[in-house]
């Protein structure tokens, strides 16, 4: 049986994932609208890199998006974390006007994938390039230095 806090946390939960299932359909209906997958002309921005920050809701979706896009920046943040408030206008900056694809991962609500990705303090954020986890810092950074570091790596694609 299940005690209130937890059927509070689930019906949380089927909520949260109803969002990015609704996210998902717009993303995907987007795409095909603008000409296929990763096709379809530059138009100034990326071909299919996000302009706004991904929810991640797990360890399959962060691999999908990771796999996805070249570049990726994942920000393992908790909403009661003052300096992730201060970075959240940041990471959405990012997300819009940079050529990496941008995720966030809720540490307390994915604890084990947090664990996975080295975050041992919030905010944490860990890059990839092409796959692979190449950088990874602890505690808020400024725009200019996630900027540099996300253009350090984009020539590696």
């Amino acid at each position: 049986m299940m005690s209130p806090y937890e059927d509070v946390m689930t019906d949380s939960l089927d909520e949260e994932r109803e969002q990015i299932r609704e996210q998902k359909k717009r993303e995907l209906q987007q795409r095909l609208e603008n000409g296929g997958e990763l096709g379809g002309a530059d138009d100034g921005d990326s071909m299919a890199t996000p302009s706004e920050p991904i929810e991640i809701d797990g360890q399959a979706h962060l691999n999908d998006i990771v796999n996805e896009h070249d570049i990726v920046l994942v920000d393992c943040y908790a909403d009661w974390c003052g300096p992730c408030q201060m970075l959240e206008p940041t990471i959405e900056s990012l997300a819009a006007e940079t050529d990496a694809a941008v995720a966030k991962v809720d540490v307390d609500a994915h604890q084990r994938l947090a664990q996975q990705l080295g975050a041992q303090g919030v905010p944490t954020l860990v890059l990839y390039a092409d796959g692979q986890p190449v950088e990874r810092t602890v505690g808020a950074q400024s725009k200019g230095q996630l900027e540099e570091l996300i253009e350090r790596h984009s020539g590696s694609s």
